[in-house]
């Protein structure tokens, strides 16, 4: 994908195109799984009490509602994780073994990601995979990096893998860092995603 020549939406994805029904809940329960989501790691009560901003009480009250529903889970004593069906609840798409297999192929040569330094300043490094884009994000260089984080470019190319998810994560990564911990945080966040993909049953 070339940084002057916008991907066209109308592409493969289109057969991951579904309509989620999403359950009503409070604002409060919304506002605890959304935080849960941009974590991407287990927090404590107290942890989202703090991100929230309400007391632990009402946190603790509002976990047992989700997890009776199915939206959160708990791995450790005392710590929270998103379940699929809380990341439904939020809008994103059902994760499916074909889905995840979607993602992870290899694409044609012509809808490779190609890294630029600028507009009209190919870099010639191509990545045709979610497992290689991760791999080049480590070599490529860092204004390479910044330019298409700035314009969107990654998140683009990603939503045409057909992971709607990682897309919208590389958009919050976009508003908070730069430089090199840019770089690490981009490498690390990609890295993990192919990591879960590949191990969904």
């Amino acid at each position: 994908m070339a940084p002057n020549k916008p991907l066209s939406t109308s592409d493969p994805t289109k057969i991951w195109e579904v309509n989620v029904k999403v359950t009503r809940i409070s604002k409060a329960k919304t506002e605890i799984l959304e935080t849960l989501w941009r974590s991407g790691k287990p927090l404590t009560i107290k942890e989202i009490s703090e991100r929230v901003n309400l007391k632990r009480r009402s946190v603790n009250m509002h976990m047992l509602k989700l997890k009776n529903a199915g939206y959160v889970s708990s791995p450790e004593r005392g710590s929270y994780i998103i379940t699929e069906a809380g990341k439904e609840q939020l809008g994103l798409p059902a994760l499916t073994i074909e889905r995840a297999k979607f993602i992870l192929r290899e694409v044609p040569a012509e809808k490779a990601f190609h890294f630029y330094a600028g507009i009209g300043r190919p870099l010639g490094v191509t990545a045709r995979s979610l497992s290689e884009f991760c791999e080049k994000i480590l070599s490529v260089d860092l204004e390479s990096v910044i330019f298409h984080m700035k314009r969107g470019d990654f998140e683009l190319w990603i939503h045409y893998l057909g992971d709607v998810e990682l897309a919208k994560r590389l958009r919050h990564i976009r508003d908070n860092l730069t430089g090199e911990d840019l770089r690490k945080e981009l490498h690390e966040t990609i890295k993990a995603r192919c990591e879960y993909l590949k191990g969904v049953k």
